[in-house]
């Protein structure tokens, strides 16, 4: 409840936010106004509300950290020593630190791994003691608010060996810290303090593009988008845990209409201490220049050797120009929110804007050719097919034009050469893009698939596991491991990775999907029949795989029921799938045709022809060989 007549005031280092906000959320459920920079208004009089708001709060917690105890911590030794004047001062240690000298007189709280239970005794300390000051109480002395120090054993289990509470609600950990991951890290979310949430795309769009840029530094692993946003909320100990890491980065990002401040630390895993920090005050128009300098210091920092270009090579493909920068962070948080057709027309708006503002903007014409070819193979107009994929072949080669070593270039071109069916093209720019520094997980993601799908099981296989390594948290790439699986026939194995994945999002379509097919060619029909009904009752995959099911069930009735359900509603869009099931079912003509109509409109589904487990009973029909031919496979 912020207002300018908040109880609390909370004193901080930015970089700690995440790690205040369930003390900020206990303090709220109890009833009382709690103000902290997270609420503060844009524009730039933030000193201005920070002093207004810290002269009018009846008590102030001021968080001592490893960070705001040390040289950059002298905002929160400010607010806390005019806290201490007013009588309004109450120290709480977030790490195992001492006050700075000065500030012993009160003593601090222990709070170090709380994680938001009430009942805990050292929260109980904290609202205590908090009441207490709001009622005019002046803050006892250092034996009066002592309490227990937790043991080590806990501290583990709630701290550095922390699991991870995803959306699912399951717990479990991937991950732990050892020796060989001392050149590994995480860059989690930066904490936006613009006071505007709408502005949280650019502080996460700033995180992604300083992982991009690590991740072209030779020797270091970078830990991908999903699996670090999925940890914003715990410590940096816990996260390095997780995500088993050696290193985190963490940081902030406030901007005003002139100015912007990032805020970078470098975090050891293992004992939260902080290797390196620094803040970056700069005009707007400076994110990429700043973005370049992190990710040199933390290369130095972690005593990685940069090549004599390397620096300029960590900012590949990217724009100086704030507005197309701006547009494109955009683009790319339309597209985390929802991927469909209605965000891929809205992202290639931005993108084009992007362009527009910076013609020489390698990065956005990547992504729209990515985002362009979903688009187009999205819409049922066969028709337009061409010239969309072409289209956006043109985009891809204009990327690779501008920046020959951008990853992103090449895994575009190969994405659209795929949908395209020119398969040895596409094969050639994933390994060109492979070859490279750089590959996010859908780029990863799209060449696992494209791999397993050929045939290419040892190569989609060492991928997979790349992929899970970098991105551990991320159920695309459990799932897409999956269906690698079930091409190669492996569907035990298949139905072990789908289940982790479901795990950790337990609705996901297309996992669900790949594990009802799994089960339904390991012979368990009611198992498989469960999890197809758990997909839409419309989902094309699912009618398809239902009619399979239906016939080896011995109900031919329901199985064309289904079969012309799906052929009803998706028509053309349908018919690999329609060929899958006349496959399935013996009819051999029936399926031939489809493939035939598949050929003519060029659907992508062809892919997955060689390899397609549902196919295998037209594969000793010399009809079966002539198309295999005609697709010219690699």
């Amino acid at each position: 409840m912020p207002g300018s007549d908040a109880d609390i005031f909370v004193s901080y280092k930015a970089e700690d936010r995440a790690r205040l906000a369930p003390l900020v959320k206990s303090l709220e459920s109890e009833g009382l106004s709690v103000w902290w920079d997270a609420d503060i208004g844009g524009g730039s009089s933030w000193r201005q509300e920070i002093q207004e708001q810290l002269e009018a709060a009846k008590c102030v917690i001021v968080a001592w950290s490893r960070r705001s105890v040390g040289p950059e911590g002298e905002f929160v030794r400010d607010e806390a020593e005019r806290a201490r004047r007013r009588g309004t001062y109450l120290p709480v240690c977030i790490d195992d630190v001492a006050p700075p000298l000065g500030f012993g007189e009160v003593q601090a709280i222990k709070i170090k791994g709380w994680k938001g239970d009430p009942a805990d005794r050292r929260y109980q300390a904290v609202l205590a003691a908090t009441r207490g000051i709001i009622a005019g109480e002046r803050p006892r002395g250092p034996a009066s608010t002592h309490r227990p120090v937790v043991g080590r054993r806990a501290l583990v289990v709630g701290g550095a060996a922390a699991t991870l509470a995803l959306a699912s609600g399951t717990w479990f950990v991937f991950g732990r810290r050892s020796a060989g991951e001392s050149n590994s890290i995480a860059v989690l979310p930066f904490a936006n303090l613009s006071g505007d949430p709408d502005q949280a795309y650019f502080s996460d769009g700033i995180a992604e593009e300083l992982r991009s840029a690590l991740s072209r530094i030779p020797g270091l692993k970078v830990i991908a988008r999903t699996s670090s946003e999925l940890v914003r909320d715990v410590d940096a100990r816990a996260a390095a845990s997780t995500l088993g890491v050696g290193d985190i980065v963490t940081g902030s990002v406030r901007r005003s209409s002139e100015m912007i401040r990032i805020t970078a630390q470098l975090v050891d895993g293992g004992d939260g201490s902080e290797r390196w920090s620094q803040v970056y005050d700069r005009p707007i128009g400076d994110t990429l220049r700043i973005q370049t300098e992190i990710a040199n210091q933390v290369a130095q920092a972690l005593s990685l050797t940069l090549a004599e270009d390397g620096v300029g090579e960590l900012s590949v493909g990217g724009s100086a120009n704030q507005k197309a920068h701006d547009l494109f962070l955009q683009a790319e948080a339309v597209l985390q929110s929802s991927p469909n057709v209605g965000t891929f027309r809205r992202a290639i708006t931005l993108y084009d804007a992007a362009i527009q503002n910076d013609p020489n903007y390698a990065k956005a014409y990547a992504r729209k050719a990515v985002v362009l070819t979903e688009l187009t193979g999205s819409e049922s107009n066969f028709a337009d097919w061409d010239k969309g994929f072409a289209d956006a072949e043109a985009f891809a080669r204009r990327a690779i034009q501008l920046a020959p070593n951008l990853t992103n270039g090449h895994s575009a071109l190969a994405f659209v050469r795929w949908y395209r069916l020119d398969f040895r093209g596409a094969l050639a720019e994933f390994r060109r893009a492979n070859s490279l520094p750089g590959a996010d997980g859908e780029s990863l993601a799209n060449y696992v698939f494209f791999l397993g799908a050929l045939g290419f099981s040892a190569e989609a296989r060492d991928l997979a596991d790349r992929f899970i390594a970098l991105d551990p948290l991320n159920p695309r790439a459990h799932g897409t491991k999956a269906r690698m699986l079930f091409y190669a026939h492996r569907y035990n194995d298949a139905l072990k990775a789908a289940q982790i994945a479901l795990k950790l999002v337990p609705d996901r379509e297309p996992t669900i999907s790949v594990m009802g097919d799994s089960l339904l060619l390991l012979g368990r029909l009611d198992e498989a029949e469960a999890a197809y009904s758990r997909l839409p009752p419309d989902d094309l995959y699912g009618l398809a795989s239902r009619a399979i099911a239906a016939e080896r069930g011995g109900d031919h009735a329901a199985s064309t029921m289904l079969l012309e359900k799906a052929r009803r509603l998706y028509g053309l869009s349908a018919i690999y799938q329609i060929a899958e099931v006349h496959a399935q079912r013996g009819e051999m003509s029936e399926a031939f045709a489809a493939l035939d109509e598949a050929l003519r409109v060029r659907d992508p589904g062809l892919t997955g022809l060689r390899k397609d487990p549902f196919m295998d009973p037209i594969r000793n029909d010399p009809r079966y060989a002539s198309l295999i031919a005609k697709l010219n496979f690699p």
